[in-house]
């Protein structure tokens, strides 16, 4: 079971911003920009790698939802969404999950 399962079954506390019956988003431990919310899909999915055609309306429910929190949660001057796959991809839980950055300007290329 991962971290995020954890969270998402509240064995472990998150600062939860939005969740439904697809997702849960809270913000991340390790913030790297003031902004940093991670969605995650109540769904275990291990990375975008493992994710089927049938996840197609489940993957656009998480940017969707990204989106909406940009704005609730005022990222007025825009933002990032970066999903990292694998181990060389800078995945560090094997729960596909979407960064959501912003509050401040973010470098290219990243890493």
């Amino acid at each position: 079971m991962t971290i995020f399962q954890k969270i998402i079954d509240r064995q472990i506390p998150a600062d939860i911003v939005f969740e439904d019956d697809q997702c849960l988003a809270f913000r991340d431990i390790h913030p790297q920009a003031p902004t940093h919310v991670l969605i995650i899909p109540r769904k275990a999915i291990p990375s975008l790698a493992q994710a089927t055609d049938e996840d197609r309306t489940l993957l656009g429910h998480l940017l969707l939802v990204a989106r909406t929190l940009a704005v609730e949660l005022q990222i007025p001057n825009g933002y990032r969404t970066v999903i990292n796959c694998g181990p060389d991809g800078g995945q560090s839980v094997d729960h596909l999950h979407v960064h959501l950055l912003g509050g401040r300007s973010l470098g290219w290329p990243p890493g």
